[in-house]
């Protein structure tokens, strides 16, 4: 199933997701393969469960289609449930970025250069795993969707004030994209 993104402005995107409950793997594992059904529909290469109206900790990333710039991304996918960093290095990088919830902004933000996330994986396993790079920079992205900050509550001071008639904009749903989007304004 194809789901509607929320753009920002929308109020799920502000709240701190709740965990996900592991019990019910069938439900979890729908709503996974919901996820990533929509990512890729919206051409995209991160999703978390808020940016589609569900508030729970759950996020899926791919890097296969940015393969040709970041060659170490071929084969690059994940499916994290209750995601929780365990180190976040203090040596950072800057790179622009774009998000499905305020589709044609992009601003150049400051990261990790690494991290590790403990996490469930689809299988139900626990895991623990190292990140560097873009795919340190995927999951941090998306990481923040499930703590209510979206990417340009990191921008710098001058271009938050630059990009705010956009985000006005995008919060009434005046922006187009190719995929469904939905906000909480009437």
């Amino acid at each position: 199933m194809i789901y509607p993104i929320y753009l920002y402005g929308s109020q799920v995107l502000r709240a701190v997701a709740q965990e996900a409950d592991l019990s019910d793997r069938e439900e979890l594992s729908k709503l996974i393969a919901d996820m990533i059904e929509t990512m890729h529909h919206a051409d995209g290469c991160g999703l978390a469960a808020p940016q589609i109206g569900i508030s729970k900790r759950i996020l899926v990333v791919d890097g296969n289609d940015l393969a040709d710039r970041f060659p170490e991304l071929k084969g690059f996918h994940r499916e994290m449930i209750n995601p929780v960093f365990t180190f976040e290095s203090e040596a950072t990088c800057e790179y622009s970025e774009g998000c499905l919830s305020i589709p044609n902004v992009d601003a150049d933000i400051v990261r990790p250069e690494s991290i590790k996330v403990r996490y469930t994986g689809p299988d139900f396993e626990e895991k623990e795993e190292e990140f560097t790079g873009f795919a340190a920079r995927m999951i941090q992205h998306e990481m923040d969707h499930l703590n209510g900050v979206v990417f340009t509550d990191r921008a710098t001071p001058i271009r938050r004030k630059l990009l705010s008639g956009k985000l006005l904009n995008i919060s009434k749903g005046k922006t187009n994209t190719s995929y469904r989007v939905k906000t909480d304004k009437k």
